[in-house]
């Protein structure tokens, strides 16, 4: 796995920063915002905002005197897509087997369409 998948993958594990993913999902929130939708301390929030924005999951943007935290949505979705490609060790084998029971163009079934091409 790549590193930033990896670094991903480890941010994900944590219950309460898939909390704050979630509540991220509706828009934009202060860290006072998030924080008082958890029983965390001060610090302890911090540390789950760094690591989701070191994975590329948040970015903070400094409004006044406050950090205001959104999602980096194509970040999170491309991040998503290649995790489950990389880890997903069928799903070469699943898009060749969907492309064989696709009805074909002259309307039979595709199911006798074979992996690989035969000698002949």
């Amino acid at each position: 796995m790549s590193d930033g998948l990896q670094v991903m993958a480890e941010a994900l594990v944590s219950p309460v920063r898939r909390k704050i993913l979630a509540y991220l999902s509706a828009g934009p929130l202060s860290a006072g915002e998030i924080a008082a939708r958890f029983e965390i301390s001060k610090p302890s929030l911090s540390g789950h905002l760094s690591i989701l924005s070191a994975a590329g999951l948040i970015v903070g943007a400094r409004q006044g005197n406050r950090i205001e935290y959104s999602l980096v949505e194509d970040s999170l979705v491309n991040k998503l897509g290649a995790l489950v490609q990389e880890v997903c060790p069928i799903a070469g084998p699943l898009r060749r087997e969907a492309r064989r029971k696709a009805v074909r163009k002259d309307g039979a079934r595709g199911d006798d369409t074979p992996d690989e091409p035969q000698a002949g």
